[in-house]
């Protein structure tokens, strides 16, 4: 039996696929540079553990994010068009507040500090905005998952760059000098913004700042079965997230691995199986078309749970931990590609920062509502039984899938 493999081959060549993975690797550069690796600057330098804490709240402008999106749609800059115009934008406001945080103080000004974290990551949220707009303006149907699956690879990269990289050249150079560094590795993603193309230039913008605000919801809502496709949204990953949410508690408390075993298999090997995950469920998405895609993912997102109900009847088995975590991380990359296609699919151009922005918050929002009773739920039931519970939360979500299977194909194919 011949197989034909030009269909992945044509999407491999695609320009736009190349450009996703710098694309990427932009969009993840800055994150950990106002989270993990801040933190780790203020805890050397003596900062106490309250104002540590309360710089948590330096991630807001990526929960809040759609809030200013209608004003990245209507408004366009005068120079490179309306999505990279602002990602040019963003990216040397990025430049220059990464940088200007390498000569503060957290010892002895850490607000100040605290500021210039917080400008940059509004100004990283503001990228990931058009960056999301301008990925979902770009790619054609047939490159949405492995154009996903390119882009979340490059973002990865880039935060082990910015996360576990620059904590090591810290101990070797100092803190101002990484953040100078991390500074001038953006210039990656202007050199990138330079070189792509605009999306199609007959998508015009929004004339007024109101129907930029007001539009990409009467747009949404004045299609058939939309309350159900938002549903979708919030329940498909939820088991998924739940699951997540004690992974590393689990394995550490429950299974009674170390933290370094933890580190070194659970992020390590998980990244890693992430990746390819994503990679090869972004390539199968050509063949098996957005709903089949969504739907095998999802059995397979739901099914992977229960390997870590396995490893909590079996207890501490290194072999079991490489499969449950290697087999977790796939499905999610794999169900991240499909879910994040989807999104995209149902963006209208017009407005696609504010759209995206929107329904991408919705994505995380079951989490946000579930996660905290995690913990009260082990307590009750015990661990075998939380995964079990986790794998059942994922049905739902596949229900809808199964629901709404016309609607999906619709919004697969441009309709």
């Amino acid at each position: 039996m011949r197989i034909d493999i030009s269909p992945y081959t044509h999407v491999f060549k695609s320009p736009s696929i190349a450009l996703m993975l710098f694309m990427g690797f932009s969009s993840g550069l800055p994150l950990a540079l106002t989270t993990g690796t801040l933190q780790a600057w203020m805890t050397v330098s003596g900062v106490d553990i309250r104002t540590i804490g309360i710089f948590a709240l330096i991630g807001l402008p990526y929960t809040l994010k759609f809030l200013w999106s209608p004003f990245m749609d209507r408004f366009v800059p005068p120079y490179l068009g309306r999505r990279r115009g602002w990602i040019i934008t963003m990216q040397i406001c990025l430049m220059l507040g990464i940088a200007v945080m390498g000569v503060s103080d957290p010892g002895h000004a850490p607000f100040g500090l605290g500021a210039l974290a917080l400008i940059v990551a509004f100004s990283s949220a503001s990228q990931d905005i058009v960056i999301d707009a301008y990925r979902t303006d770009l790619l054609k149907e047939e490159e949405r998952g492995i154009g996903v699956a390119v882009f979340v690879m490059g973002y990865r990269v880039a935060m082990l760059i910015s996360g576990a990289f620059a904590l090591i050249l810290a101990d070797r150079i100092g803190w101002k000098e990484t953040y100078f560094v991390m500074a001038a590795v953006m210039m990656a993603g202007v050199i990138t913004t330079l070189l792509a193309k605009e999306p199609d230039h007959q998508i015009t913008s929004p004339p007024s700042l109101n129907e930029a605000v007001w539009g990409p919801l009467k747009d949404f809502f004045s299609r058939d079965n939309a309350v159900a496709m938002l549903l979708l949204i919030v329940l498909y990953k939820l088991g998924d997230a739940y699951a997540g949410t004690l992974t590393t508690a689990f394995l550490i408390r429950g299974a009674g691995f170390s933290p370094t075993e933890v580190g070194t298999i659970n992020k390590g090997l998980g990244l890693v199986a992430l990746i390819l995950g994503a990679l090869f469920g972004g390539t199968i998405m050509v063949k098996l078309k957005m709903y089949r895609a969504l739907l095998f993912f999802g059995v397979l997102q739901a099914v992977s749970n229960l390997s870590f109900m396995l490893l909590a009847w079996v207890g501490k088995s290194y072999a079991m931990m490489v499969f449950a975590v290697a087999f977790e991380n796939f499905s999610g990359g794999m169900g991240t590609s499909a879910l994040v296609a989807l999104l995209m699919a149902m963006c209208n151009k017009r407005y696609s920062a504010t759209q995206y922005a929107l329904l991408s918050s919705l994505a995380a929002l079951g989490r946000i509502f579930v996660s905290p009773t995690s913990g009260f739920l082990v307590e009750s039931v015990g661990w075998a039984a939380f995964f079990f519970i986790t794998t059942l939360t994922a049905i739902p979500g596949l229900w809808m899938v199964l629901i709404l299977k016309n609607k999906i194909s619709e919004f697969a194919s441009g309709n």
